[in-house]
């Protein structure tokens, strides 16, 4: 299509003009990020035959520079934390955990000059936590269920080799039958030779009530410290020779909402895809973290 050379102009003019407004409308916008207030964040628990233990921190500023000191500067101090199983009250004690880094770890836990007022986790029964702190009360309570073991456990090959897996991976399987009651929740870590427990799957039976559930894929536990490169595709195996404690663990539904929602967020972590998501807390008062009763059984197991 031929245009005349006056329609030409008067269409260059218009983009010129179009140009000009762009251009003259621009301006500059500063936002102003109000910071928010520090919230208390609890990480606490109570597992059949063991005593509890909390450990409290601050959070700190999305846009903060996060380093060892600021992570030991979170830790919060002089908090009076108690725990009653209904029948007796105990006050926790805070203690200082030196680390072989030379930093500092701090954790209330049972007082060991006292040790005739002590709890200790039972299967069935509820524990209520309360924690006062800079003039504020906070309260949980979370249930340590009976829990259902595992029928078999073994490790075989791993179900999709990937280009990156190691030819001597080996995974760890299980099958699992159901109770026939709605309403199970299961939280699993494992431990791999002198390491330390590491958390795993959570699982529901929201849609397997009272059936058998074979060939469980139970990937080995991870640190969730993305920044030193451990959860490699190969971190999620095991090993011939490895010597693997499982921690099969029955959960009440506070709990699992947690940890179902903490996974969630770590596996989406980046993804700018995702959709966003609140990590579920059952400490009451605005308080993030979670008070949690474990009902375990261990499974001891030599890789092969």
């Amino acid at each position: 299509m031929n245009v005349s050379p006056v329609k030409k102009g008067f269409y260059l003019s218009v983009v010129a003009a179009l140009l000009f407004f762009l251009v003259g409308c621009e301006k500059e916008v500063k936002i102003n990020l109000q910071s928010s207030p520090a919230q208390l964040v609890v990480q606490g628990a109570i597992e059949n035959g063991t005593p509890p233990y909390v450990i409290l921190n601050t959070t700190f500023g999305f846009f903060s520079s996060v380093d060892l000191s600021t992570v030991q500067n979170s830790f919060v101090h002089g908090a009076d934390v108690q725990v009653s199983d209904g029948i007796k009250t105990i006050t926790l004690k805070e203690y200082t955990v030196d680390t072989a880094g030379g930093n500092k770890f701090y954790v209330y836990a049972v007082d060991t000059a006292n040790l005739g007022n002590i709890i200790i986790g039972a299967l069935g029964r509820s524990y209520t936590l309360t924690i006062k702190y800079n003039g504020q009360t906070y309260t949980s309570v979370t249930k340590i269920p009976y829990p259902k073991g595992l029928d078999t456990l073994w490790f075989g090959p791993p179900v999709f080799n990937g280009p990156n897996t190691p030819a001597n991976a080996r995974e760890l399987l299980a099958n699992y039958t159901d109770p026939d009651t709605l309403g199970n929740y299961v939280k699993y870590f494992t431990k791999r030779n002198n390491g330390g427990f590491y958390p795993a799957g959570v699982f529901t039976d929201e849609i397997v009530n009272g059936k058998p559930v074979p060939n469980i894929d139970l990937f080995a536990g991870q640190s969730n410290d993305n920044g030193n490169g451990s959860n490699s595709d190969s971190s999620y195996y095991f090993y011939p020779g490895d010597s693997v404690t499982v921690r099969w663990s029955e959960i009440d539904k506070g709990v699992y909402d947690f940890w179902n929602t903490y996974e969630f967020s770590l596996r989406s972590s980046g993804n700018p895809f995702s959709s966003p998501i609140n990590v579920k807390s059952n400490i009451s008062n605005g308080a993030l973290g979670c008070w949690a009763g474990y009902g375990s059984i261990y499974y001891h197991l030599l890789a092969y």
